[in-house]
């Protein structure tokens, strides 16, 4: 079986889902069970990586879809809601990583251009293990988490910049000439720019408009966009990753985003799998050994040295020792970019697999130890509160009660046909903040006539339902009249606890009662209101009983 590309794919989906199973046990993110399968597989222990061109052309697209996805997150909106706490942060903690670092890692015996990349690299944490880590404990909306995912986007944006220099200057082809080199980079990249933001402007909204009616064509232009730019960008002297990160950042600003990203969601994770298999499958136990100790040092600086640098710039800020360490948290670990960066590098020639070995057993370190810290930063937080209140001001004037943030809506309106277009109605008129989900374009467009926020996606699908801003609406409106469609939309709500109002459309008499035994739950009888509303209607209409 393993004699085909075919078979030894296979083999390495049903290690990846055992080794996963492990990796879900111990309460780890998948990335690492990921690194261990290429470890395995490779030369150092079972040496069965042998389609290597076939398992990078795989690795390539993961990458390709994984930025996209991180681009089509990118929430200019949500650095402006957390203030300049989030710009101050990111790039105060970038700095502040990489020229220290920098000087630990020569210290440690590197040469300057090695030394540099591993420097870059401990500076970027994992947007994706922090969002879902902060999410599956219900804190992505409070004022840490925020302040968190406002400051793991300006690292985004900086990691892209980075691939950007890398590229244009990396090899010894364009080093000789730099300056000629980056100027015309630069000019070809606001040209690219430039077409793809008159794209988004005044082509892209009209497109998906028109694709949205069959979500399948949807999901297939979201990937054959991704990875149209993704070339176009490789063929101008960019790389492929910078293109896919800019296709998602087109799609960003439009209805559709939460529907693509949630289709595309399962594609990533399967495709990066291979990315990190052929990672792990290029590591040499020699290289992962000699590399161990200043592996751990490495870890220890990114573990402690990165949240104390969130604390002290916070805290200077005026916020609460509580709300800086855990906002702090979210940087103790490398993240997925800093393998793909030093990934390019290596490609480039700019560093070798020693190199590649030491930030990969960083990174295997400080995502599985800062899982827990995550996880448990309550508990640690209670134990080192005493010392931690050194970081604050003596009376701090910054997000002085992190529960008391403000819902973002009042209600989110599941549907947008005549019940629901008639709901929103009569909630604007009361001055209500809505959020509406449809999957109807044209239904979308005359709500967004009424002024309010508007997201295209079908709650039936899970991925899509879980990234509703459940915890920033006091209430959800299901208006659909599908039963299918309401219990689905349950199930995600008590999944998630949401402790908001909850009103659910039933048809029937089995389907009202199924949902008046949910605590909490109003439901709404569309058809037993029309009928109680003609008959009050009726005039001069007596009681003949």
């Amino acid at each position: 079986m393993l004699e085909t590309a075919f078979g030894q794919i296979a083999m390495i989906f049903l290690l990846a889902a055992v080794i996963g199973f492990g990796a879900k046990l111990a309460r780890q993110p998948l990335i690492v069970a990921y690194i261990f399968v290429g470890i395995l597989l490779g030369p150092s222990f079972l040496n069965l990586v042998a389609y290597e061109d076939e398992i990078a052309l795989l690795a390539k697209l993961g990458i390709a879809i994984l930025l996209f996805l991180v681009g089509l997150k990118l929430d200019v909106g949500l650095i402006k809601s957390t203030g300049v706490v989030a710009l101050f942060t990111g790039v105060g903690q970038v700095i502040f990583t990489s020229v220290v670092g920098f000087f630990i890692i020569l210290a440690l015996g590197f040469d300057f251009v090695p030394a540099l990349y591993i420097a870059v690299a401990l500076t970027f944490s994992s947007t994706i293990i922090i969002v879902k880590l902060l999410s599956d404990k219900r804190e992505i909306d409070q004022l840490h988490g925020q302040i968190a995912v406002g400051f793991l986007i300006v690292q985004d944006i900086l990691v892209i910049v980075a691939m950007v220099v890398i590229v244009t200057i990396g090899s010894p082809d364009n080093a000789a000439a730099a300056p000629v080199t980056l100027l015309i980079t630069f000019a070809s990249s606001i040209v690219f720019l430039l077409v793809v933001a008159m794209l988004a402007k005044f082509v892209i909204p009209k497109l998906l408009d028109w694709l949205a009616s069959s979500q399948e064509l949807t999901l297939l232009f979201g990937v054959g966009w991704a990875m149209s730019l993704a070339a176009i960008s490789a063929a101008l002297g960019l790389s492929m990753e910078i293109g896919a990160f800019v296709a998602g950042v087109a799609l960003a600003s439009t209805p559709y985003r939460e529907s693509i990203s949630a289709r595309m969601v399962s594609l990533r994770d399967v495709l990066i799998l291979f990315f990190f298999i052929q990672l792990g499958s290029s590591l040499t136990f020699s290289d992962a050994v000699d590399q161990l100790w200043p592996a751990v040092l490495l870890s220890i600086f990114v573990l402690v040295g990165n949240p104390i640098i969130v604390l002290i710039i916070m805290g200077l800020m005026g916020y609460r020792a509580k709300v800086s360490f855990k906002a702090g948290l979210a940087v103790a670990q490398i993240s997925e970019f800093s393998l793909i960066l030093i990934a390019l590098g290596y490609s480039l020639g700019q560093v070798d697999e020693a190199v590649l070995s030491l930030v990969t057993v960083v990174g295997i370190i400080t995502i599985t130890l800062s899982t827990y810290l995550i996880l448990y930063s309550e508990q640690i937080y209670q134990k080192l509160a005493p010392v931690l209140h050194i970081f604050e001001r003596k009376e701090p004037t910054a997000g002085l009660d992190e529960a008391a943030q403000a819902a973002r809506y009042d209600a989110i309106v599941i549907g947008a046909g005549r019940l629901g277009s008639s709901v929103v109605s009569g909630l604007l008129k009361k001055g209500a903040s809505l959020l509406v989900v449809d999957v109807s374009p044209e239904a979308l467009k005359n709500i967004k006539e009424k002024n309010c926020d508007i997201l295209f996606g079908d709650v039936t699908e899970p991925e899509f339902a879980a990234s509703l801003p459940l915890n920033e609406a006091d209430a959800v409106i299901c208006t659909a009249q599908e039963r299918s469609t309401n219990l689905m939309l349950l199930q995600t709500l008590e999944r998630f606890g949401y402790e908001g109002a909850i009103c659910l459309t039933a048809m029937d008499d089995p389907t009202a009662k199924l949902f008046k035994e949910k605590d909490g739950v109003t439901v709404i009888r569309p058809l037993k209101m029309a009928a109680n509303s003609i008959v009050d209607s009726l005039p001069g209409l007596r009681d003949r009983g």
